[in-house]
């Protein structure tokens, strides 16, 4: 049995990239339940966030590509589009690799706190749809206590900061006063809505909010005074 780690994110991929092969709310229960079908597949977690999309696996043996292979297949691409944008770590490699996403080591804005509610909510989602075994659940659950406790134990949460939070500190920096603005957001992702969440908070004189699942804009929108 073996441990695995397939993935891009924002160091390996343009945009349009992650976005061919990220997987949605809706997306999500159909990916575990398909990958979780094959018969070398004994534990499997998705973690997909608008900057990575992460499949962590429990193989058996040598079967390590049939990840790469699936990912292709599930989202249509012919064999060997994303062999360049891909990663994969095995063994003790991906068990760091797991440990450094959860502590906020390996995302956009170092040490960003968004990305372990993001873990946690991938685990939630394996657990509810029967891919998360023993294996997978602790070392899950370990990386959940290294997290907190690097946070509790280093400087690295005594700022937080995150993508949302980065983007509007400069617009103000740029802007001054942003009452006086327009921002056009577009998605309508966890992302997205902290930083719709920010330029309210911020008194944006006008937000708008571009998405292809107009009730999901609509929502946002909504939630922060603005415009679908």
């Amino acid at each position: 049995m073996q441990f695995v780690t397939y993935g891009i994110n924002h160091n390996t991929a343009p945009v349009h990239i992650r976005e061919n092969i990220a997987f949605n709310a809706d997306v999500l229960p159909v990916a575990l339940a398909s990958i979780k079908q094959h018969p070398d597949v004994i534990e499997a977690v998705i973690v997909s966030t608008c900057n990575r999309t992460e499949i962590y696996c429990y193989l058996n043996d040598d079967c390590d590509n049939i990840v790469s292979s699936w990912l292709h297949q599930f989202h249509q691409q012919s064999d060997g589009d994303l062999d360049e944008f891909l990663y994969c770590h095995q063994g003790n490699d991906a068990i760091r690799h797991l440990l450094r996403v959860a502590c906020g080591l390996d995302s956009m804005v170092l040490g960003e706190p968004q990305i372990l509610g993001q873990i946690k909510s991938a685990y939630s989602q394996a657990l509810n749809m029967k891919t998360l075994g023993k294996i997978l659940g602790r070392l899950f659950q370990h990386a959940f206590t290294v997290a907190k406790q690097v946070r509790t134990d280093t400087a690295i949460g005594n700022s937080p900061v995150s993508v949302a939070f980065a983007a509007v500190s400069l617009a103000k920096q740029i802007f001054s006063n942003l009452s006086d603005s327009t921002a056009l957001l577009i998605g309508a992702g966890d992302t997205i809505e902290l930083t719709a969440r920010h330029l309210y908070d911020n008194g944006t004189g006008r937000i708008i909010i571009a998405n292809r699942t107009i009730e999901r804009a609509h929502n946002l929108a909504t939630q922060v005074n603005g415009y679908a």
